[in-house]
């Protein structure tokens, strides 16, 4: 599993959670920070880099995990600009690294070590430069869509705000977790830009810039749903307690 590392995105205010004082990735989960818990799941999987992306209220992010995780190097996205300039902020530390980049999200805190070990594995037997954790929903709503072409390889992935009716009955979505050859991943980032609703550089597009290249671009599903769940209110953030509650048990 060695020869990987990791980036944690973890700049976003969390507006929804309703407090202004404090960075969305520090709200707890089961006593620790939900941030700790995703460091914890790549140090776990021998991760041998692990570089977070701060930005709002980012010295709590940095004296917590310079305490717990002090082996972690941290990245400043300042202003936020979407997932894809996040991913740009960590080039610094990963321009000479040979290996494999996975990409995780500081709100997504029950994700389970043997989901990535897999995924680790599927990128790797299928020669991929990038592979995507993918779930299937009942109400796919507010997720981006993995469309795949008729023999099931991944031709397209768009998001919600700019999908088309057809596009958003599609159930399968994008967990927002992935893994990438490195060798490619920052050349393809040169290739991105912000033409869409948000106005923002969505790390989806390197995919496009993949495709234009006849690489091989691969997705796999995890069947728990739960363990790809972003936190982005309190009642989510109790929903997540409850799961990881319910797995220790």
């Amino acid at each position: 599993m060695s020869n990987f590392a990791t980036i944690i995105m973890a700049a976003g205010k969390g507006t929804r959670m309703k407090d202004p004082n404090r960075a969305k990735v520090m709200f707890e989960v089961n006593g620790k920070p939900m941030i700790q818990h995703v460091v914890e799941l790549a140090q776990s999987l021998k991760s041998e880099k692990v570089i977070v992306i701060v930005g709002y209220q980012r010295e709590s992010v940095y004296s917590h995990l310079e305490t717990v995780s002090p082996n972690v190097q941290f990245a400043v996205q300042d202003p936020q600009l979407g997932t894809g300039h996040a991913v740009m902020q960590a080039e610094p530390f990963l321009r000479r690294y040979t290996g494999d980049v996975l990409v995780l999200s500081g709100d997504v805190p029950i994700l389970r070590k043997e989901t990535i070990e897999k995924l680790i594995e599927y990128h790797r037997d299928n020669n991929a430069v990038g592979t995507i954790l993918t779930a299937k929903l009942d109400d796919p709503t507010g997720y981006g869509r993995i469309l795949r072409s008729k023999s099931g390889y991944v031709v397209g992935i768009v998001e919600h705000k700019d999908a088309t009716e057809a596009q958003r009955n599609v159930k399968e979505i994008n967990s927002g977790i992935y893994l990438f050859d490195n060798k490619y991943l920052f050349s393809a980032l040169q290739f991105i830009n912000p033409h869409n609703a948000q106005n923002e550089y969505y790390l989806t597009d390197v995919f496009g810039h993949f495709w234009s290249q006849k690489l091989v671009v691969s997705a796999m599903m995890t069947d728990d749903y739960n363990e790809i769940r972003g936190v982005n209110t309190l009642e989510q953030l109790k929903e997540a307690e409850e799961v990881m509650k319910t797995r220790n048990n």
